[in-house]
């Protein structure tokens, strides 16, 4: 079995759980529409293969088992205009879910850590920029990772870098709080509430204490070492998405930015599962 087969093998069912319609036909069949787990997995796929739309497409017709472990054979896949258009209709919610439904693949740890890093839009016309008013050049990325199998578990994408990394973590950290016992982060996330919150949710911080004081020294002392310096995993993550996928994203508009970062996340859980 090749690699892409293994690989389409494990997205297609992590696919089906999240949209729930595994039991229809992938195809269109009576004027109807692609499955949502089609469209994710060829999406995924494309990803994969960092390709465009139209070079997928013609290398998925030369791949007859690839497309049988979709659901389609040639005659079904879609124009790669169709397939454009189809990654709008992927939910938000959908690709929400997605990151963490594909890190169940591994053996979690319970113990989390969570940085932030910038992906680059990909360069348009100076003519486009002032038409749709495309100014912000950068994206910015919250990823919550599992220090003990580096997979993605969570992402938070934003176009601006108002408000506080440490609201946002307690953010993160409430959507997965049934998962985690402990949460790493660096004296960027130093905020009292935020480790007030964590506990209340069952979470024990790991967010070491700015000096100020003489009792800070004391509040960093009681952190376990050994449980902390694994936030430094985020880092290593972050590079190996952006060394095997790339550091910018191609699509221009936000809902599309996050739909690509979060189909990104569930590629590097998946190949990362594939390589152990």
């Amino acid at each position: 079995m090749t690699q892409i087969s293994r690989f389409i093998a494990e997205v297609v069912p992590v696919a089906q759980r999240v949209t729930g319609d595994g039991g229809e036909s992938a195809a269109p069949e009576g004027g109807g529409g692609f499955a949502d787990y089609a469209l994710v997995s060829l999406h995924c796929l494309r990803i994969y293969l960092d390709s465009s739309y139209r070079m997928t497409i013609d290398l998925l017709k030369e791949m007859p088992q690839i497309t049988g472990e979709i659901g389609l054979n040639a005659a079904d896949l879609p124009a790669p205009s169709t397939l454009c258009k189809a990654f709008d209709r992927i939910s938000m919610s959908v690709c929400r879910v997605l990151p963490g439904q594909s890190a169940q693949l591994y053996d979690l740890s319970e113990h989390a850590a969570i940085d932030a890093t910038f992906y680059d839009r990909s360069p348009a016309s100076r003519h486009y920029c002032q038409r749709i008013s495309y100014r912000v050049q950068k994206l910015k990325v919250t990823k919550l990772v599992d220090t003990a199998s580096q997979a993605v578990l969570d992402i938070h994408c934003s176009t601006n870098r108002e408000g506080s990394d440490a609201d946002l973590a307690e953010q993160i950290a409430r959507r997965n709080a049934g998962d985690l016992r402990s949460l790493a982060a660096d004296k960027g996330y130093d905020k009292q509430s935020l480790r007030e919150g964590l506990r209340e949710l069952g979470i024990r911080p790991l967010i070491k204490h700015r000096i100020f004081a003489p009792y800070d020294h004391a509040h960093n002392a009681r952190i376990d070492d050994n449980r902390y310096n694994q936030r430094s995993m985020t880092e290593t993550v972050n590079s190996a998405v952006k060394r095997s996928l790339g550091f910018a994203v191609r699509a221009r508009s936000w809902f599309r930015e996050f739909r690509e970062i979060a189909l990104m996340c569930v590629v590097y859980n998946i190949k990362r599962f594939l390589k152990q």
